[in-house]
């Protein structure tokens, strides 16, 4: 397959490159176009008031493209104007840091799979349940092993596969669970904090809480050790709300 490839991370990362590697190992033809800088929880921001740059980053096993943009932003410029002929997957990741719950709203990494799937194509979001990994080979390679098992074809259009690893080596995740996403918001704080020249600023800090968190659904189920698949659709219409309204307003 020919397949895109982007993060949130920088086109630097190790979840990247890792994924890179494992996806040309398998004999895909690998188009990177991901973020110069670490783009982490932008969302689906797009640049509309900046000029994007491309910069090539070519080393040894590895070329790729980086964009001074977001996530999206990389995707949107890859499919119309710097991959061709088109791909057929959008594979974002791996990132720093699972991408489950609300986090989907806030994810540069799901943002970008989701921007794929907008455009028409098949798209994977893959992430890691550690803000600081050091080695995700063994990740990738269970990812690109399952790419071919994956029914793109008879999905619904516009539907993002998010596929989550626990925080633990390959050797000790549990099985894939297919699984919904956890719908409990996070519990927000902001710790006031002095800089080095005793200004104040402000640090955000924030939680699930254990209690709230359904069993089941995607956190629980990484927390546990399960490796979760969850299909995403983005389809933001409250349908029981929308015939609750008509029938007592129309």
């Amino acid at each position: 397959m020919r397949i895109l490839l982007t993060n949130d991370d920088g086109i630097q990362a190790v979840g990247l490159r890792a994924m890179h590697r494992a996806l040309a190992a398998a004999g895909h033809d690998v188009q990177v176009v991901a973020p110069i800088t670490e783009q982490s929880a932008v969302g689906h921001a797009i640049t509309l008031s900046a000029p994007l740059r491309v910069k090539e980053f070519r080393e040894e096993g590895f070329f790729g493209l980086g964009v001074s943009g977001t996530p999206a932003d990389c995707v949107k410029l890859g499919l119309s104007t710097l991959v061709n002929p088109a791909p057929d997957l959008v594979v974002s990741g791996i990132n720093a840091g699972a991408n489950v719950g609300v986090d989907i709203m806030y994810s540069g990494t799901v943002s970008a799979a989701t921007e794929g799937a907008l455009m028409g194509f098949p798209a994977l979001a893959v992430s890691m349940d550690d803000h600081n990994p050091v080695e995700l080979s063994g990740q990738a390679a269970y990812a690109a092993a399952l790419l071919p098992r994956l029914p793109f074809a008879r999905l619904p259009k516009k539907c993002v596969l998010n596929l989550n690893f626990p925080n633990l080596p390959m050797d000790q995740a549990r099985e894939l669970r297919v699984c919904a996403h956890t719908r409990v918001a996070y519990t927000d704080w902001y710790e006031e904090r002095l800089d080095p020249r005793g200004h104040k600023y402000y640090w955000m800090c924030g939680e699930l809480k254990p209690e709230n968190i359904s069993h089941g659904r995607d956190r629980r189920l990484l927390t546990e050790g399960f490796i979760t698949l969850t299909p995403l659709r983005f389809d933001f219409t409250d349908h029981e709300t929308m015939a609750l309204l008509e029938s007592n307003i129309l």
